[in-house]
């Protein structure tokens, strides 16, 4: 293990988070709202901190192995939570608790967008938009965007990258050179922003809350400016441009780097991974609405295609903006749409949950075991259109999900044991191990009166879920420390 490196490394990170709190601290300054000093001593402890821990090693140059990639984005990602939770702590409002300033940070930087923040609509707008910055950060990953400005990470730049992107095939580059590759990821993450704010300013938002939203949508994050989420818009144009960009937001962006250099879209829908997602949002979005009217809960048709459709990809591609209080939706509904949040986006994007590319492949090997049974001598691969896929990337992808399973599992009996009833458990820990944010039950609207301790083990649900649980279970493991 190359402990200066990563030392290195960590620092120039920590020195970079720094000054992405200058555009709140403008903000704080020019709308005068009380949380300058905040802002400001944060930053400082940040920055100190950076070069606290870079200064001794400045000079030290030597290339990173996997395993040095996997400790920096889990050191980085762990210590980002408890940073990132300074400007909450140290604001005279809200003044969070310590464990609901780091319950609010890990959900921002991993886009699962829970809340302990009770009255979003009295607070500074600092701190709203803070959160609001914290999504859209951690929506790409900090880290790539560290691999595309500081080529001095060098050659150890591609341990990052495949520890930091998600999706079980991540060693496809788009360009030659990898610091090329996160630019052009964060040139398309960047160019979506843009125009999910402008359309949102077009529809009726304000130019804040226009901007605030569009971070929070193309991070597939959730956090809102008001306690009523896009609801508080009563707007269906608000509503369409939300869709419109959390589907967008759920593609995979290599799909979308290909289509924008070639101006060929035919592109998108020869990938086997991206019909599956639209067949899967298609599914839940029809039954959502035949449920929501056939139920009574609403008494229009062209309401109940208003809101099923909304919350089916809201929810599908774990973003988790509201317009309605779903989870007091009849029983099938609201569990259809949560599990519909496990498949989650596709393979590089900024979605939560599996992954969409992991579910179509546990099907097809499902269904490959069956014609097995049935001919058992026979030699059936897996294919995702035209190609074989490796056998090394099924088993990975079923070592992924019993992972997933055994975690949630572990989760859920720890958080029952803290007092938390059965339903707010088991949606709560589906919805941060998902990086969905809002669940049922006690955990619909908030999670301000979840017990501390609940509140503790679901920042470890976030974390595990935003760093694909591989990446944090790794360090875990005896032999990963034995050289």
């Amino acid at each position: 293990m190359h402990f200066r490196s990563v030392q290195r490394i960590l620092g120039i990170l920590l020195m970079l988070f720094s000054v992405t709190l200058v555009p709140p601290l403008l903000v704080a300054w020019i709308s005068a709202d009380g949380a300058v000093m905040a802002f400001l001593v944060a930053l400082g402890i940040i920055l100190a901190s950076g070069l606290a821990i870079w200064l001794p090693v400045a000079g030290h140059r030597r290339e990173l192995r996997v395993r040095d990639g996997f400790v920096v984005v889990v050191m980085f990602w762990t210590v980002l939570t408890l940073i990132g939770a300074l400007p909450f702590v140290l604001a005279e409002h809200p003044h969070l608790p310590l464990i609901d300033a780091i319950f609010e940070s890990a959900s921002g930087l991993t886009t699962t967008g829970a809340t302990v923040i009770v009255g979003l609509d009295e607070q500074p707008v600092s701190i709203l938009y803070y959160r609001q910055q914290l999504q859209w950060l951690g929506g790409m990953g900090i880290v790539v965007l560290a691999v595309a400005v500081l080529p001095m990470l060098g050659i150890g730049g591609m341990q990052l990258y495949r520890a930091e992107t998600p999706g079980p095939i991540k060693d496809n580059k788009l360009t030659p050179r990898l610091a090329e590759t996160a630019k052009a990821l964060w040139y398309i993450y960047l160019g979506l922003t843009v125009a999910c704010g402008l359309a949102y300013w077009a529809a009726g938002m304000s130019p804040f809350d226009a901007l605030g939203h569009a971070f929070s949508t193309v991070a597939i994050g959730g956090f809102s400016t008001h306690d009523a989420s896009l609801g508080y818009f009563q707007s269906p144009l608000v509503d369409g441009v939300a869709v419109l960009f959390m589907f967008l937001a759920g593609i995979n962006f290599s799909l979308h780097f290909v289509a924008f250099r070639s101006r060929n879209p035919a592109g998108y829908w020869h990938d086997p991974e991206l019909r599956f997602y639209v067949l899967l949002l298609v599914v839940v979005a029809a039954l959502t609405v035949v449920g929501l009217y056939w139920s009574g809960t609403y008494e229009s048709w062209e309401e109940a295609l208003q809101k099923g459709i909304f919350h089916a990809v809201s929810i599908g591609t774990t973003t988790g903006f509201t317009t309605d209080p779903w989870h007091v939706w009849p029983g099938f509904l609201v569990i259809l749409l949560l599990f519909a949040s496990t498949a989650g986006g596709c393979a590089g994007s900024t979605g939560g949950g599996l992954k969409v590319i992991r579910v179509l492949l546990l099907i097809k090997q499902g269904l490959r075991e069956i014609r097995r049974l049935i001919h058992p001598n026979a030699q059936i691969p897996v294919r995702l259109g035209d190609k074989v896929v490796a056998s090394r990337v099924i088993e990975a992808v079923w070592g992924f999900f019993a992972l997933y399973v055994a975690s949630f599992t572990v989760m859920y009996l720890a958080l029952a044991a803290s007092g938390v009833d059965l339903m707010t458990a088991f949606s709560a820990v589906m919805a941060c191990l998902n990086n969905l944010g809002p669940g049922l039950e006690n955990v619909g609207p908030h999670y301000a009166d979840m017990p501390d301790l609940g509140k503790g083990i679901l920042v470890f649900a976030m974390l595990l879920g935003r760093l694909e649980i591989f990446t944090l279970l790794v360090l875990l493991t005896p032999a990963f420390w034995r050289d």
